[in-house]
């Protein structure tokens, strides 16, 4: 499955200049002639693409993940994913963070949205659902992960992400659950996607 990246609506020039190399983040900056003639500095953070993904049980059931990690005062609930590596591949990303997170593979991967959730940072999310799952292993955490796993169904999901209430990490997909509680039309669809 080849996928494309999709381009920023404001991307960082060729001949912008990396001003700071950091561990999550660089910045870089750049003269931006305005409308006037004059001249500004532009500034944009870049950082590793992530992949997001929906696993779906044989029963229907999404598996969701209450995560804690160092440096937060709550829990947030989420799906598996995390950073793609330098150098991988999309989809395999979304693999190793699916065995990694939740110790399930998956035998099906449908993107199912991919978008740079803000104009400033060069970032993209990847979002799919995964199907056929067969748990192969235990999960395999890093240091700075703390995972539960939260098996919910689909209108569950939908209510944990649009009631407000949960701190619901996935940000990038719920204009599309909220859309799906308002037009029959959209939910159908949802329901199909998320079909085992």
């Amino acid at each position: 499955m080849h996928i494309e990246r999709p381009e920023s609506k404001q991307s960082i020039p060729r001949d912008a200049k990396r001003v700071f190399k950091g561990v999550v983040f660089d910045v870089y900056q750049w003269e931006q002639e305005m409308y006037d003639g004059t001249k500004a500095t532009f500034e944009k953070l870049k950082r590793a693409d992530t992949v997001v993904v929906f696993p779906v049980l044989p029963d229907g059931k999404i598996i969701l993940t209450e995560q804690e990690q160092p440096g937060t005062s709550i829990p947030f609930i989420g799906a598996t994913g995390g950073r793609v590596d330098e150098g991988e591949d999309i989809l395999a990303a979304a693999k190793r963070e699916l065995l990694e997170e939740s110790g399930y593979e998956a035998e099906e991967f449908i993107l199912w949205d991919a978008q740079h959730p803000t104009k400033k940072i060069d970032w993209v999310v990847y979002t799919f659902i995964a199907k056929d799952l067969k748990k192969v292993g235990e999960m395999e955490l890093d240091g700075g992960e703390k995972i539960k796993l939260l098996p919910v169904t689909l209108d569950e999901l939908i209510d944990l992400a649009t009631n407000g209430r949960a701190s619901f990490a996935e940000i990038e997909i719920v204009f599309k659950l909220f859309e799906a509680k308002v037009d029959p039309k959209k939910m159908a669809e949802l329901k199909e996607l998320f079909k085992p």
